[in-house]
């Protein structure tokens, strides 16, 4: 026995019986030791040969997740594509720790085949003690097990980081893990490579909830558009009849309920929508986002994919969906700015400081096109054959984007590219930096970001040496950063480096060329064809709050164009959350195929008709008021009082 494995195995002794410092530890790594010692009666230093499968059982647990290996195999390549070279493997294992999918570098194998980690080797804790994927199966989180962490002495070079997978419906089903034999970095080195585990094992369970669920009705959804479509995005099947069948996690989140709780509630219960009018949305728009308001008030913004539309047999762990690239069509600051006041003297201010080295801050509501008015920008400014970089600081774990914006060199931490990686900000160099959702970067990123602006240079990760940058700097948020000063959430000294000229773009309910913008975005997404709008078509675009903004208006009129006939988008043709009825409803099929409402359907109409106006007038006209005491929100009431022709001069003058 040498003097390291008696000193390890001392040393576990020591903080099992109270001598030692269990401080120096976390308390599940602590935990774990005493299950080996007390459940497993494992010995630390005997050197044992770790339990492999043979072939034919091996087969038996990759069948038993036939399906799910299909999804889960494709993250695990792209997860190697990312740490190639740097001496780690990326390993899958079942929910009994069979390793059931593996990946190295060639010229590693034999290295890990010495160690047990090889496809159908057994590591739960009850084999090899106390271990990244053991633990984590145990733990049911993710966490790291770094050299001397290890029960048993024969591991203590290892280092390991992994991330339980679980299924729909909440249920442990598999461990992403990635190890290396050797490594002489400190555990705080690992942080970044965790991170990637944990990444990745989200994207294997939302890529297997939408294959899961094919057959079914998928609500997807999130507060912000842009995350909609992405592995963060809530996820929520529920069947014909309305009844929630699961939720992943961060549906539960967003909701503020545990998935157990949600699963067999009917939806009506957590939304403000029927199950009869959801389909509509389904079919007549597949790629477009809609509001939708929870039973809090909370807003999010939505998809549905449904039964009666068969997603792909493998979809991708990424679905696309049309929501951060929803750019404007037009490219000039002038045409951006269109004939809105405060758009014109936005580009005015733009065009004076441009090219003056002033910092530049966006602010303004999601979706009213921060991003394609900063590459106006860049492409009126002296800069524009040079870089043009946007990081969207929302859409990076916190964990990662220190990486991501000031690169790092070979070493700088476990899994680290040999070749090193170049930062956002190396790469904007000579050119344009967008800094997109400033608002939600991590206070510790906000000092570091600080230093890069006051002395004009990046120091990598890793590196002694500062390298010199020279970026323009734009950077937009829809938060209210004064606020986030007050709390303590954002430097107050980083915000006035940011704001060299803060401009706001209006919110486009706001905006005074609506019509304008619908004509010119809809020219742009027509495809060459000439396409033309029904008047009440155009009224109801023009008249609706527009909650989702450009972004929203541009997903709308994209499906639009592809749904009408003859050339002509008609109300039929637009979302029932705009023109205040839906397919379900006789209005909206009698529009559709040009016939005349029946004479039951009339009656109805009129009576609701006169019912509303009752209402309205009993409410000395206050819209807050009626739409409270009939248990509607404002925009509905809107809706049906443009249905039934309820028009504004009708209203009582003050």
């Amino acid at each position: 026995m040498s003097d390291e494995t008696a000193a390890h195995a001392k040393h576990i002794l020591s903080v099992l019986q109270g001598t030692g410092n269990p401080s120096l530890f976390e308390a599940s790594i602590v935990r774990s030791w005493n299950r080996c010692v007390n459940n497993y009666g494992i010995d630390a230093v005997h050197s044992h040969q770790p339990r492999v499968l043979e072939q034919f059982r091996l087969r038996e647990h990759r069948e038993r997740l036939d399906d799910f290996l299909e999804i889960a195999q494709i993250e695990v390549n792209h997860l190697y594509q990312q740490i190639a070279g740097s001496g780690f493997a990326v390993i899958l294992t079942d929910s009994d720790g069979v390793i059931v999918n593996w990946i190295c570098d060639a010229n590693l194998s034999r290295p890990f085949e010495q160690v047990g980690l090889w496809p159908g080797a057994i590591w739960n804790e009850e084999n090899e003690g106390t271990n990244a994927i053991g633990t984590a199966l145990i733990e049911q989180r993710a966490l790291t097990i770094h050299r001397n962490e290890h029960f048993r002495s024969r591991h203590i070079h290892l280092t390991c980081s992994a991330a339980p997978i679980f299924d729909p419906q909440g249920r442990l089903l598999a461990v992403l893990d990635i190890s290396a034999t050797s490594s002489q970095d400190s555990k705080q080195s690992q942080f970044h490579t965790l991170a990637l585990a944990g990444l990745g094992a989200r994207m294997i369970e939302h890529g297997f909830f939408l294959r899961v669920f094919r057959q079914q009705w998928i609500l997807r959804f999130h507060h912000q558009p842009e995350l909609v479509g992405r592995s963060s995005e809530g996820l929520l099947a529920f069947g014909n009849d309305g009844r929630i069948l699961a939720v992943n996690q961060s549906a539960a989140d967003q909701l503020k309920q545990t998935r157990y709780q949600l699963v067999g509630q009917h939806i009506n219960t957590l939304f403000a929508i029927t199950v009869e009018t959801l389909p509509g949305y389904a079919r007549s728009q597949p790629k477009a986002l809609w509001p939708i308001i929870d039973e809090t008030g909370n807003r999010f913004f939505a998809l549905l994919h449904g039964s009666g539309q068969r997603l792909p047999k493998n979809p991708p762990l990424l679905a696309t969906c049309e929501t951060k690239s929803l750019s404007l069509p037009m490219k000039t600051l002038e045409s951006l700015a269109g004939k809105d006041p405060l758009m014109r003297y936005n580009a005015d201010c733009i065009r004076r400081v441009m090219n003056k080295r002033v910092n530049i801050l966006l602010t303004g509501e999601t979706g009213t096109g921060k991003e394609a008015f900063t590459r106006a920008i860049h492409d009126a400014s002296q800069r524009a054959g040079k870089s043009f970089v946007a990081v969207n600081c929302a859409s990076i774990p916190e964990t990662l984007i220190e990486s991501e914006l000031f690169g790092y060199k070979y070493g700088a931490f476990t899994g680290a590219r040999q070749e090193g990686r170049r930062g956002k900000i190396l790469q904007a160099h000579g050119g344009t930096l967008f800094l997109d959702e400033i608002g939600d970067m991590p206070p510790p990123l906000q000092t570091r970001l600080l230093r890069v602006l006051e002395e004009k240079e990046v120091l990598p990760l890793g590196s002694d040496t500062p390298v010199p940058v020279d970026v323009f700097l734009i950077s937009a948020t829809h938060r209210n950063l004064q606020e986030y000063m007050a709390a303590g959430a954002f430097r107050e000294d980083l915000y006035y480096r940011l704001n060299g000229l803060e401009l706001r773009l209006p919110a486009l309910r706001e905006r005074s060329d609506r019509l304008l913008l619908i004509r010119s975005i809809l020219a742009a997404e027509s495809e060459g064809i000439n396409l033309r709008i029904a008047e009440d078509a155009l009224m109801a675009l023009n008249t609706y709050s527009w909650p989702g903004n450009i972004r929203q208006l541009r997903s709308v009129l994209r499906t639009a164009a592809a749904l009408c006939d003859d050339q002509c988008i008609r109300l039929e043709n637009l979302p029932a959350e705009i023109t205040g009825s839906t397919p379900h409803d006789p209005a909206w099929h009698a529009l559709r195929h040009g016939a005349a409402l029946p004479r039951a359907t009339q009656g109805l109409a009129q009576a609701e008709r006169e019912a509303l106006l009752s209402q309205l007038d009993h409410h000395g006209w206050n819209i807050t008021n009626t739409a409270a005491h009939l248990g509607f929100s404002r925009n509905t009431l809107y809706r049906k009082m443009r249905k039934h022709g309820i028009q504004p001069r009708e209203y009582p003058a003050p």
